[in-house]
């Protein structure tokens, strides 16, 4: 049932993507750039179902397998893998739809391919973002939403002054996306390294206050 509400938001956000289909001279760089808007919605996605995932086990479940596990370190690895495997499944529904509407805008396949490995990358980074806001750190439910919603703002408002490289790139790539494919596959691989680095050390510090639950 947790999965149920970000389903229902990856399909209302098909219906949207549907009423806006590209045509004209414009149309291969309007369909490009509706990968770059869709990556956004991913991050966002991403974060919130993350939250949702790690947050279903019960507690003495969760000491359960900790204690079985020798520590911390393997059950936590295994929770965030299993909530990126679920963001997967939700990216790749969600940019289905754009994909096609590329196809058929000829936008080309290296763009193509470029956005649907960004929208994977904004998926690990929400849901690494999502993974802070867990029970596990902040047992509140109003202050883990709270918190969410603090964070995904903050990585927005970063993003676009003189700090954003401590965070997602998203008008980065968001200005590539709209530019033309052509600019937005240039662009990728620099995105591409900076989402990683953000993800390894975002990873970094998850696992590091894993070691010590609230």
């Amino acid at each position: 049932m947790r999965a149920l509400p970000p389903v229902i938001v990856v399909l209302l956000a098909l219906v949207l993507v549907l009423s806006q289909w590209p045509s004209g001279p414009d149309a291969p760089t309007l369909a490009g750039g509706t990968l770059g808007d869709v990556a956004v919605f991913t991050f966002l996605l991403a974060a919130w179902t993350a939250r949702s995932v790690l947050d279903t086990p019960p507690d003495e479940q969760r000491a359960l397998t900790t204690t079985a596990a020798g520590g911390p370190f393997l059950p936590a690895t295994a929770a965030l893998l299993a909530a990126y495997l679920v963001n997967l499944t939700l990216t790749v529904l969600v940019v289905a739809l754009p994909l096609i509407q590329c196809g058929s805008a000829g936008t080309g396949a290296s763009a193509m391919l470029a956005g649907t490995a960004l929208n994977a990358l904004t998926a690990l980074a929400g849901t690494l973002l999502g993974a802070y806001a867990q029970r596990a750190f902040i047992p509140s439910p109003a202050h883990s939403l709270l918190a969410l919603l603090t964070a995904t703002t903050t990585a927005l408002l970063l993003s676009i002054g003189p700090l954003s490289p401590l965070s997602i790139p998203m008008i980065e790539w968001i200005r590539a996306a709209h530019t033309s494919p052509e600019a937005f596959t240039t662009a990728f691989p620099g995105l591409a390294v900076h989402l990683i680095l953000w993800c390894a050390a975002a990873t970094a510090v998850h696992l590091l206050l894993a070691r010590h639950p609230r």
